[in-house]
């Protein structure tokens, strides 16, 4: 495998205002389990084993349960989440994989019903920025684990 670039290395000023702007967008109006949510599944989606390992730490040290997390690749057939989850889940993924017929009505309205036009807003921002850092570091080959210590994330006792 090519040893891949350091994108903070590189680029220091970009990848501190990309910083900033996540960390803004930490601070929204959506609820940190939520983010934790919307955080897994779409680096799931985006096959972004960096970003994954780190939001399943997080979401553990947030309290999390286990078998919620287990269940986020499949939260269709699952029990375990409500329907602001859900809708959250769905807009995750609409703007994940985006169709080129944009996002269905039927998504829009469902997170509608769950959601204040603000949460709308902020709950986008929050996939954007999470949609960022999956593409960088699946880019960039980005080590799962390596950052543990930096973000106290061996608090989570998953290593």
């Amino acid at each position: 495998m090519t040893q891949r670039l350091d994108y903070q290395q590189q680029s220091p000023e970009l990848f501190k205002k990309f910083v900033e702007f996540s960390l803004l967008a930490h601070k929204s109006s959506i609820e940190q389990s939520l983010r934790d949510l919307v955080n897994i599944r779409a680096s799931q989606l985006n096959g972004c084993g960096f970003c994954l390992d780190m939001h399943v730490k997080e979401a553990t040290i947030h309290g999390e349960r286990p078998l919620r997390l287990h269940h986020i690749a499949s939260w269709r057939e699952s029990q375990l989440f409500i329907p602001r989850e859900r809708a959250a889940l769905a807009w995750t993924e609409a703007l994940t994989q985006l169709s080129p017929l944009g996002v269905p009505d039927e998504i829009y309205d469902r997170v509608r019903t769950q959601f204040s036009e603000k949460e709308i807003t902020d709950l986008t921002y929050d996939v954007m920025a999470i949609n960022a850092w999956n593409r960088i570091n699946v880019a960039f080959r980005t080590v799962p684990g390596t950052a543990d210590k930096a973000y106290g994330l061996d608090k989570a006792n998953l290593s």
